[in-house]
């Protein structure tokens, strides 16, 4: 089957000679129809770069990107007729209510009736107010504004930029299900956010950007699994100290912390040079468990690199 986005080779450089910058470098992703992909990396990884290219606001240097097949840039009119986008930096008109908004946009898209009436849905599930004027929300009711203008008119492609950015906890979980029962339709959400609870709650597969460069594509599940485990150990107090050097002698222990004969740490890949070195230290207690998706994502980008 064709994937919904279809990413070969793409890059993306600003500038020439010793002032370029690449702001993404040879990406080649796939994205498949009925799917949920989280789009992951601190803010300056590329994710916005990709989506724009895929949204045709901004060109490519090199490679290629379509989306149901046709070319993003030389059919970018058909392409945006199936997508709905909801940008990281949301633009409206300040002086205009929301209502009103939300009528020209279904007007534009044609066959504003049901659209208008799921808008109505949307509104209640995310506690908006749509009478007001722009100029008077919140940036948390801005962005539920920018919801129901991506969501209204049931797009078979969902690109949302940072999309819960602002939202309380509570409609952060409205968001959820609202993703969820996009894919139960067999639409397909690409999703950019650094929100990993909301990623681990609701994508299926997730790309990890570094520096413009894709460092992973796995499913949630086998990213979880992918070798980083979450660690607790207890010595004696008169042991701690040599406990604690034996184990930062291990290249694959990561952020090792101890406190009243307990060490704490990260380990990332094969677990048996940890169990050769705990076989010689007096272990009194061993809790060994898998990490949050944020571990996962903190062991991808090492102990200087932190999520925006």
């Amino acid at each position: 089957m064709q994937p919904v986005i279809d990413i070969q080779r793409l890059s993306k450089q600003y500038g020439q000679g010793r002032k370029a910058f690449t702001a993404l470098h040879d990406l080649t992703l796939s994205v498949h129809q009925g799917e949920v992909f989280g789009y992951l990396g601190p803010n300056g990884a590329g994710k916005s770069t990709t989506i724009h290219i895929l949204l045709d606001i901004i060109r490519p240097t090199a490679g290629r990107a379509s989306i149901f097949g046709r070319d993003v840039s030389r059919e970018s009119v058909e392409v945006h007729k199936r997508v709905g986008f909801m940008p990281g930096e949301l633009a409206l008109w300040r002086g205009e209510r929301a209502s009103q908004i939300i009528r020209d946009f279904a007007q534009l898209r044609g066959n504003s009736t049901p659209q208008l009436r799921y808008a109505d849905e949307l509104a209640q599930r995310l506690n908006l107010d749509p009478s007001k004027r722009i100029r008077e929300y919140s940036t948390g009711n801005k962005r539920k504004v920018g919801l129901v203008l991506a969501l209204m008119h049931k797009p078979d492609l969902l690109i949302l930029d940072e999309p819960t950015s602002g939202l309380d906890p509570l409609l952060q979980h409205t968001f959820n299900q609202l993703m969820l029962e996009a894919k139960a339709e067999g639409r397909t959400v690409f999703l950019s956010s650094h929100v990993l609870s909301e990623v681990q709650s609701i994508c299926d597969r997730v790309g990890i950007l570094r520096g413009g460069e894709l460092q992973s594509v796995e499913n949630v599940q086998g990213l979880l699994a992918n070798g980083v485990r979450k660690v607790v150990l207890q010595v004696p107090l008169e042991a701690q100290a040599h406990a604690a050097a034996c184990l930062e002698a291990l290249p694959n222990v990561r952020d090792l912390t101890n406190g009243s004969a307990t060490l704490r740490f990260t380990y990332v890949g094969q677990m048996q040079p940890l169990v050769e070195q705990l076989a010689h230290l007096p272990v009194q207690d061993l809790l060994i468990s898998e990490p949050s998706l944020e571990e996962v994502f903190l062991a991808f980008y090492g102990d200087n690199e932190k999520v925006n």
